[in-house]
């Protein structure tokens, strides 16, 4: 975790050492949850390894996946965790992950300590705003054989590491037309 906040140039070794005494560990195993629907989120978890599915129930009561983390980046149900209220997706594991955790009561200390914390946590929420606005766009505007051929350029790695059901509902199609376009992309 330590390089990656120094990747941002923004905090001070002090505000990392800091920020490192602070994290609580914790396992979370294949199969449960960082948080379920219907809580209210405390924390952010940097996964130091492992992989985690974000999904919520649509109308119909079906699983609709639209997020995965990945190791050396944060996970949180982040409108819960802003808002203080309960949230309406899951964050499941779908390998075992090892996680550095911070309470939001931590994070709030943090902000009054230094702009640097402000500065950063600024352009965190700013890339993942792009990342989602770029997603909502490429959902809305693309094809499914669009949004396929995005994810092999952009994110190989999810093809390799993520069932097909959780894949085909990530790009918004069932899973036998997932595998019409891959054929078709591969022959």
């Amino acid at each position: 975790m330590r390089e990656y906040l120094k990747s941002f140039d923004i905090l001070t070794e002090d505000e990392i050492d800091l920020f490192e005494k602070l994290i609580v560990r914790k396992s979370i195993k294949k199969g449960d949850f960082f948080i379920q629907e219907g809580h209210t989120c405390k924390e952010i978890a940097f996964i130091e390894s492992g992989l985690f599915r974000s999904y919520y129930y649509s109308s119909e009561g079906e699983e609709v996946t639209y997020c995965f983390s990945f190791s050396n980046s944060f996970t949180s149900a982040y409108s819960s965790f802003l808002s203080q209220t309960p949230t309406v997706e899951n964050i499941q594991a779908l390998t075992d992950c090892e996680l550095l955790t911070i309470s939001r009561r931590e994070i709030l200390k943090l902000e009054k300590t230094s702009y640097n914390w402000l500065k950063l946590f600024k352009v965190m929420a700013e890339q993942e705003f792009i990342g989602m606005e770029k997603r909502i766009f490429l959902l809305q505007r693309g094809t499914a054989e669009m949004r396929y051929r995005d994810l092999l350029s952009h994110q190989p790695e999810y093809l390799r590491l993520i069932p097909l059901s959780y894949l085909s509902s990530y790009l918004g199609v069932t899973p036998r037309h997932l595998s019409r376009i891959r054929k078709a992309i591969s022959n």
